[in-house]
C-alpha cells in the first residue's frame, strides 16, 4: 500500500548556502536523536497510516521533534511549535 506522507528532506540546501546541516553544530544533541531514531524500525507504525486524504507528516521526522523537545523539557505541543 502505497502512504501519503509530505516529503521532507534533511539534506535540501537553502536558495543560497548555508544547507541546515552546515548550521548544526556536528556536537549537537539532535545529531544523536537523528541518529537514534533513524535506526528505529517504525515500519508498523507506518503501514498503519492511510494512503487516502491529505498528506501526513512522516513518523519519522514527528517523533525526532518530539523526542528532541522532551529532551529540553518542552511537552506543550504549542512550545513546540515555537521552538
Amino acid at each position: 500500500m502505497a502512504h501519503n506522507f509530505k516529503t521532507y528532506n534533511q539534506q535540501q540546501n537553502w536558495l543560497f548556502p548555508p544547507s541546515i546541516e552546515e548550521l548544526i553544530p556536528s556536537d549537537h544533541p539532535v545529531r544523536i536523536v537523528n541518529g537514534v531514531i533513524e535506526q528505529i524500525d517504525l515500519q508498523n507504525l507506518i503501514d498503519s497510516y492511510s494512503s487516502e486524504g491529505a498528506a501526513s507528516y512522516h513518523p519519522k521526522m514527528l517523533l525526532k521533534v518530539m523526542v528532541y523537545a522532551y529532551m529540553d523539557n518542552i511537552y506543550s505541543s504549542r512550545k513546540i511549535e515555537k521552538a
